[in-house]
């Protein structure tokens, strides 16, 4: 009988690459994800109440690559949107000014 060697070795497993958070939120960020769903109360088939969820992650590059810019123009969320919205109201009001003015000089009788 001769002596066997029965050494188990272990070789390193290849798998994918390991990334901490700060890489997979990069990756995201850079990406974008959308989650969508839905929640739908019925009672007796009659529907009672729908609520449909979206959600986009990405970063302000990303979403604007995608068309998304919803908080440049949210007066809520953006002082420039504020500012525009409030110049554009004025300017609107200054207009149906200058057409009231216009029309009472139209109905004033000449003296």
């Amino acid at each position: 009988m001769s002596d066997v060697d029965f050494q188990q070795r272990s070789y390193p497993v290849p798998g994918p690459p390991t990334a901490n958070l700060a890489d997979i939120l990069e990756r995201v960020l850079d990406k974008g994800i959308v989650i969508a769903g839905d929640i739908k109360i019925d009672l007796l088939d009659i529907e009672l109440l729908t609520i449909r969820l979206r959600l986009f992650v990405a970063s302000v590059d990303t979403a604007k690559k995608a068309g998304i810019d919803w908080w440049e123009t949210d007066p809520a969320l953006s002082s420039r949107a504020s500012r525009s919205a409030l110049q554009e109201e004025n300017r609107a009001l200054r207009e149906r000014l200058e057409a009231l003015e216009a029309n009472m000089k139209d109905e004033l009788p000449e003296s």
